[in-house]
């Protein structure tokens, strides 16, 4: 079986964190991007928010002309949103649920009970062309219910399996390799994301149905103390490290 190349997509939105606490333009989202881009980034990742928390408009419309990695637009289902998106046509828009109050992306998007909702974004956005994808569990329901909307990818939510622990890590690998290996079958592309670290990408890395990872925050906190394109290059080896060697586990 020949080895796929796993694409590594860097999510820049907590550059613009640290901008907007003091305000200005510095770090600039649009200069991360192009670090990561020289660091072997496959593509870059950018969640407008609709609190704009940190990505803003004029960040987009930035990302949009001013760099030459694929852009992924993360969005909520929401009118504006979608205007947005169109408006700039990014590469690949990501739906993914979002409350005001949250932190962060708090699990995936339930497109099997949303599906009604969900169903004019997906096809507004195909029709757009742009590959869009759906930020969901590792739930054969959730992959069922993207296949029906019509989403030619889906992002399977690694949060719960980063921070689990023994036999409840193993059962949260399992889902996550199943659910791949489930959405493979139907000839949906499989990618996944958050919290992946360098302690936990290998895993997951390793499962060959993954066409994609998507890594933001870790790899900015990293950057802190060994610079981006250090925490970017690490985290390329290591995907690349553990894709080589489950190949090799699966062709002896």
């Amino acid at each position: 079986m020949e080895k796929r190349y796993l694409r590594l997509g860097v999510n820049i939105d907590h550059v613009a964190t640290i901008r907007n606490a003091r305000g200005g333009r510095h770090p600039d989202p649009v200069r991360a991007a192009q670090a990561a881009a020289a660091a072997g980034a496959d593509g870059i990742t950018a969640h407008l928010r609709e609190d704009r928390r940190h990505m803003t408009d004029d960040d987009v419309a930035r990302l949009s002309a001013g760099i030459e990695l694929p852009l992924n637009l993360e969005m909520a289902a929401t009118d504006e949103m979608l205007d947005i998106a169109l408006r700039h046509a990014p590469r690949a828009a990501c739906i993914v649920p979002e409350k005001r109050q949250e932190r962060t992306t708090e699990g995936g998007l339930d497109a099997a009970g949303g599906h009604n909702h969900l169903a004019p974004f997906v096809r507004q956005l195909n029709e757009g062309g742009m590959r869009v994808s759906l930020f969901i569990e590792p739930d054969i329901q959730q992959i069922d219910a993207a296949n029906s909307l019509g989403a030619p990818v889906v992002e399977l939510h690694t949060g719960a399996f980063c921070e689990a622990e023994g036999a409840a890590e193993d059962a949260q690998f399992e889902r996550i390799e199943q659910a791949a290996a489930y959405a493979e079958a139907l000839g949906i592309e499989c990618h996944a994301g958050h919290g992946l670290t360098f302690d936990t990408v290998a895993p997951i890395a390793g499962i060959a149905s993954l066409v994609e990872l998507n890594i933001g925050h870790f790899l900015i906190g990293e950057a802190i103390f060994g610079g981006l394109e250090s925490s970017i290059k690490r985290m390329r080896s290591l995907m690349d490290t553990a894709r080589s060697a489950a190949h090799g586990e699966r062709s002896a």
